[in-house]
């Protein structure tokens, strides 16, 4: 069975054997995110995305690898395959790296300290540029044509209504030089979770592994589910990252949760949390 989709597969990258396809989100923060307020830990989004049916999982937290033991124990529990990552900003840009280690994330101030350690590991690392063309926070911007050889795809952001979509682009550069687009949440808030997101094809079924998602990332055996927002969320999403945002950040801890904890009430939830700013 096909799943829902936004976007259809490159036409010279049909799969020619029967394929399994799994729902990724490769781009996701967690309370544990040492720059951001978020409103859910990672144990509490694998029973989220365990309600909503996904498969394959990466958090990716500002500057720091995602790797707490119990955690991924548990996704494996689960059939969840969760990735280890991080979101580097490197160079003043934001680099989405999977299947790191956080002594090679430690390592990576330049460009060119990511294109040696993406020459040392090959395709066992997967690299993606998040948001590039977005205006706030660390996007690459005109950049990323200069540094296309440091990454294997290009994020599809979550953040765009019909009269405002930088991912266009995104869109043409990577149709221009053949890299896989990845539509992600970069969930930062409980309710924005599970809108945003990619199926990956797996082929020949072929096990449910980094390598094999990997390949096909690389393959564009990709399909992008990733719906326009209404001004609803458009302006949500505004007012979160300018105001309740900051004055989260600012507050001491006892004061942020009882904050958070209203807000939750609020919209009938939990609470929020943020970031760096307004990374996205």
């Amino acid at each position: 069975m096909m799943p829902p989709v936004e976007a259809p597969i490159h036409p010279a990258r049909q799969p020619t054997e029967q394929v399994a396809w799994v729902k990724a989100d490769l781009h996701l923060h967690t309370d544990e995110d040492p720059f951001d307020e978020i409103d859910y830990t990672a144990r509490q989004l694998l029973d989220l995305a365990s309600t909503q049916g996904f498969r394959v999982l990466a958090v990716t937290l500002h500057d720091k690898v995602f790797d707490d033991p119990g955690v991924f124990a548990r996704a494996a529990e689960m059939g969840i395959l969760l990735i280890r990552a991080a979101e580097m900003r490197i160079d003043g840009a934001d680099v989405v790296l999977l299947n790191i280690s956080p002594e090679e994330a430690a390592g990576l101030r330049d460009f060119d300290d990511l294109r040696r350690l993406r020459q040392w590991r090959g395709n066992s690392l997967l690299t993606f540029a998040p948001h590039p063309f977005y205006r706030l926070g660390g996007s690459i911007g005109a950049r990323l044509k200069d540094h296309l050889d440091c990454f294997d795809a290009i994020e599809y952001c979550h953040f765009h209504i019909p009269l405002l979509n930088p991912n266009a682009s995104a869109v043409r550069l990577a149709a221009a030089h053949n890299i896989p687009l990845l539509a992600t949440s970069d969930a930062h808030q409980r309710r924005f979770f599970g809108q945003n997101y990619s199926w990956l094809g797996l082929e020949g079924g072929a096990e449910l592994t980094i390598d094999n998602v990997f390949a096909s990332i690389r393959a564009r055996r990709i399909r992008r589910v990733s719906p326009t927002g209404g001004m609803a969320r458009f302006i949500g999403l505004l007012f979160f990252i300018f105001c309740v945002h900051p004055i989260l950040m600012r507050l001491p801890g006892a004061k942020r949760m009882e904050a958070r904890k209203r807000l939750g009430a609020a919209r009938g939830g939990p609470g929020e949390k943020g970031r760096r700013a307004a990374s996205t």
